[in-house]
């Protein structure tokens, strides 16, 4: 059944909720922002609960770091926010200048919504649930993100030992020297060390974990980690097939103490892509709907 507001009527997609604050969002951070930058200024700015941030859904993903990546597409859509992939989100020109309303979310979710639609079938006509949760989209956006589950998919069914081998390959192709492998139990949760060359005369060393999860990494898991690194390094690396919880974030970031990267499963693919490690690019095209308007009147 579909979710209802306080007064009776269906709240429909829920990502639209954030069009706006997505794009005030971009603009207090200075026109542009990588991903996890943009979710945790809205989750700031809007008061948004942990308990709400780390709900997961079915695939792992969080939910509300799902809603916003669809208001985004959304929003590179409506050409108010750049269509870049390089991992950074940055407003246009016009976006800069553009504020929404929820009613003007709400007339672009339905804009946009309309070339996509076709005959229910079996197969693609969404549920009321799922069109209330803002999980189901065009049929073509989803299958541009299969790559990425499927990836995903085949690291999660990995043995410990290869994942732990496939971060070691990640490592070094990133950047990474004399990256080890451990494989030590009751070493603190650490699963290997590398250094990092920033110059002739400057390394750092770095250790790492590797988490092969479906779930959050919590608060504790990087307090622990950060602990068992005491007195080897002041930089560490956790690598997971999952997520991190909004504390966890907030913990690998914290002043004052070793910082340590968080390597979420969103990152995991992102790095996949632009090391070209497991993933083949392939040439492919789509439909320009706004082209051919201009012709039909």
């Amino acid at each position: 059944m579909a979710a209802v507001n306080q007064d009776g009527k269906k709240e429909g997609a829920r990502f639209v909720r954030y069009f706006g604050p997505l794009l005030d969002a971009l603009r207090a951070l200075g026109g542009s922002g990588t991903p996890d930058e943009v979710v945790e200024r809205i989750g700031l700015d809007l008061k948004i609960p942990d308990a709400v941030q780390n709900e997961l859904l079915p695939s792992g993903e969080q939910r509300f770091r799902n809603q916003i990546r669809w208001a985004r597409m959304h929003l590179v859509r409506e050409g108010l926010i750049d269509s870049s992939e390089r991992g950074v989100w940055s407003l246009t020109e016009r976006g800069r200048k553009t504020r929404l309303s929820l009613e003007d979310a709400k007339a672009i979710r339905t804009r946009q919504a309309r070339p996509f639609r076709k005959k229910p079938s079996a197969r693609t006509l969404p549920t009321e649930a799922e069109v209330a949760m803002g999980e189901h989209e065009p049929e073509a956006e989803v299958a541009s993100r299969d790559f990425a589950s499927d990836a995903i998919r085949q690291l999660r069914d990995l043995p410990p030992v290869g994942f732990e081998r496939f971060s070691q390959r990640l490592l070094r192709e990133a950047g990474f020297t004399q990256v080890i492998v451990t494989g030590k139990s009751g070493d603190g949760g650490i699963d290997g060390h590398g250094n990092l060359q920033f110059s002739p005369l400057l390394s750092l060393k770095a250790l790492f974990q590797c988490k092969r999860y479906k779930g959050s990494v919590s608060a504790p898991d990087v307090r622990n980690f950060r602990g068992a690194m005491a007195g080897r390094t002041d930089y560490g690396i956790i690598i997971t097939t999952g997520t991190f919880t909004a504390e966890a974030r907030r913990e690998g970031s914290r002043e004052g103490v070793a910082p340590i990267e968080l390597i979420d499963a969103e990152k995991l693919v992102e790095m996949l892509k632009s090391l070209q490690l497991g993933l083949k690019p392939v040439t492919t095209y789509e439909i320009d709907n706004s082209f051919f308007e201009e012709f039909k009147g």
